[in-house]
Formats: C-alpha cells, structure tokens, sequence
C-alpha cells in the first residue's frame, strides 16, 4: 500500500521555512512514514520523501538505481529543454561520466592542498575581524561568515579578490530568488548566471594566456576521454564552485554561531577547552545541514522503505531529517559540541556524490571559530535572525551581533 505523507505537510511550501525548518514535520514522517509518497503541485510531479537516516544514506550511494543525471538533483522539475545542458553540471552526472570530472579538480581539494592553504585562511580571517574590531557591532552573516569562504574559493579557482563581491552578489541572486528581500525576478536570476559564465569565459581565457597554480587553470587545459573542456564545460565548473563553496560554508559558519549563542553554556566549554574544537565543528555541520535535500530519480522499478517504487519517480531524500534520527543521535535536538559519535550526512553520506569540498569547509570552519574565540568575546545577540525563504539551502541572511574584540 502507497503510505502518503499526511495532508498538513507540504513540502512545496518555502514560506513555511522561513521561520525554522520544520522538524516537527520531518520527526512525524520519521516515525510513522520514512518513505512517503507526497503529491505534486502546479504541475510539478510529486516524489517519495525519504526522511530516515538508513534510506537516505542508501538512495545517495546508489547511483545505479537512484540517478542524479535523469532527472537532475532539485526537486523542481526543470524544462525539457534545458536538461542536456544541466547535465554537464557535476553535479547532475552519475558515474562514470561524474568519476572522469571529479578527478579534475579532486587535486585542489586534498587534505594536502587544504593544509597548505591553513595559513593564508588565518590570515584572512584575522583581516577579517580587524575591519569590525572597533565598531563593537556588526551583521555577522554579511561581514563575518561570507567572507572567508568567499576569498578562499577566490584564491581556489584564481579570482582576484577585488572580484570577490561579484561572486557574492551572482550567488546570491541565484540561489536567494525565490526570497523577497533580494527582489530577484526570474530574469535578475538568469542574468546573474549569464554574467558569472560570462566572468568564468573571461578569466579562462586569460588563465590559457598565463596559467597559475589554480584550478580554473588547470580546467582550462584539462581534457576529459582525450577532448579538452568546452567553453560551457568551463563555465559550468565556475558555477558549481562559486555556489558550493560560497553559499553552503558561509550558512554553516552563521548556524555555528547561533548554535553556541543560544547554549551559552557550549560556548563556555569550548572557550575553557579548545581541544573540544574538532568535535564542535561536525556538531555545527549536524546541526546546520546547510543542504537540506537533493532529488534522485528511479532508475527501475524497486523497494525502499517497504513502498514500492516505479522507475521514473523522484525521490528526494532530506539530509536535514536524516541529521535527527534518533535512531543514529541520542537527544538529536540537543547541541551538544561533544556528541560521539557523529555520523552526521551533511556531506552526503558517503558515495560518489560526496561533497568535494568537505576537508576544505571543515577546515575553514575551524580556523574561524578558533580565530573568533581568541579575538571576539562578550558576543550577544542584538536583533532578529533572518532566514532564507528556501527549500533548498538552510540559509540565515542576517546576524546582528554586538561584542568587544581584541585588536
């Protein structure tokens, strides 16, 4: 028998993000229906909702019967169309095709690579706090967590860091459209990719001229099965490292902060004990789970959850529930900077899909956090947090903090 999520849920619902994400919604489905049937809405086909942490780590390594390339991996529906075109974004591939791209740019991402880059992130967070040291306020999200992960995926992929903000403001207006406070209209959204690809043509070309040690270098003389990278294959790339590695560490750094505002009494044992620092930041990214959900599509007719499933449908598994399973987290909705094991799945879970940038977004995390405990104290907050109007991307827009800093 088809079980059916109950009437009252309605994942379509973005507004119903705005405030909190709704666990309450996802601890239900959890407990009595963890493969859920939910229905469509204004023509967009409807999809199983997969809500425990078993069944969402199984469909995310199982790219044979769960593909990410045929349906893509949002779970709107894009226009026929523009499908052939998606596709070539990483991270809408499946193996073998996404194993072959994955290996050209798996360099710039090394455990390696990430701890050669440790000192300039110290320097740059240390830059970072210098600008607001005096003012003793600021809106933490804006001046604080975008920035680090901004100028490091700059110096990642050769980007002048005069050109940072042009990042920012394309990523945001592709990723924030759906969000009133940007007044981003579908056509503000496609824009904004236009001038990032075109950006993105732009630093190529220049990178053929004159190569340096990065990695839109290194792309623009990379072949794939013998033929080098298009034009588009290079944009494409740009795209999904702008966004990766901007938007999802920049909302997991200003989650980080929240979580040890609002337990004040975590944030005094991590200042009283720094070894603590490690654990804290998988807790921050359990907690946070900044990507909330990818779509897969049935490749074959199957079993999952004891529903049957039909080649063909959607499936859309939700890391943000997986992340409370109490099965897997005792008192899941405690933040707890000590929590072991932590098993968390906000990098995916394992698989081929494994976030590439995972050994980079933990160690930017780290390195700021444990700049902020050495320079800023007295922190408070000192206004409304503001959330994304989004499905998609746990997002949080606007931080107003007050504290005192060490010059």
């Amino acid at each position: 028998m088809q079980i059916m999520a109950s009437n009252e849920i309605n994942y379509w619902d973005k507004d119903r993000f705005v405030d909190s994400v709704p666990h309450d919604w996802f601890t239900q489905m959890r407990q009595s229906a963890p493969v859920a049937w939910h229905e469509g809405i204004d023509g967009q086909a409807g999809f199983w909702s997969v809500t425990n942490y078993d069944d969402v780590v199984t469909v995310g390594r199982d790219y044979e019967n769960f593909s990410s390339a045929e349906g893509l991996v949002f779970m709107f529906d894009s226009e026929p169309e523009h499908l052939e075109q998606q596709r070539m974004l990483m991270l809408n591939m499946d193996p073998p095709m996404h194993t072959r791209y994955r290996r050209l740019i798996n360099k710039g991402f090394t455990p390696r690579m990430v701890a050669e880059l440790e000192s300039t992130m110290r320097e740059r967070t240390n830059d970072i706090i210098d600008r607001i040291a005096e003012k003793g306020s600021c809106d933490f999200v804006v001046d604080v967590a975008a920035e680090l992960p901004l100028q490091v995926i700059a110096d990642l992929m050769g980007v002048p860091q005069e050109d940072r903000h042009k990042l920012f403001d394309w990523s945001n207006e592709m990723i924030g459209s759906d969000d009133p406070e940007y007044g981003v209209t579908e056509e503000i959204a496609t824009q904004a990719m236009m001038d990032l690809y075109s950006y993105a043509s732009e630093l190529a070309v220049q990178k053929r001229a004159d190569p340096h040690d990065d990695l839109i270098s290194v792309l623009s003389s990379a072949s794939v099965d013998g033929e080098k990278l298009t034009e588009i294959e290079i944009d494409l790339f740009f795209l999904i490292l702008t966004v990766a590695g901007n938007e999802t560490t920049r909302n997991l750094i200003s989650h980080g902060m929240v979580a040890l505002l609002e337990n004040p009494e975590q944030l005094a044992r991590l200042r009283e004990n720094r070894d603590l620092l490690p654990g804290a930041v998988e807790e921050m990214l359990r907690w946070a789970t900044p990507v909330m959900h990818f779509r897969r599509t049935a490749t074959k007719d199957l079993v999952l959850g004891g529903q049957q499933i039909k080649a063909g449908d959607k499936v859309v598994i939700w890391y943000i529930s997986a992340n409370r399973d109490e099965k897997y987290f005792d008192d899941p909705f405690v933040f707890d900077i000590e929590r072991t094991p932590n098993e968390h799945v906000s990098f995916g879970g394992g698989g081929p899909h494994f976030c590439l940038g995972s050994n980079l977004a933990r160690r930017e995390i780290y390195v700021m956090f444990d700049t902020i405990l050495d320079r800023m104290h007295d922190i408070k907050l000192d206004g409304d947090i503001s959330r994304l109007r989004s499905n998609f991307i746990n997002g949080l827009k606007h931080i107003p903090i007050t504290f005192k800093a060490d010059k």
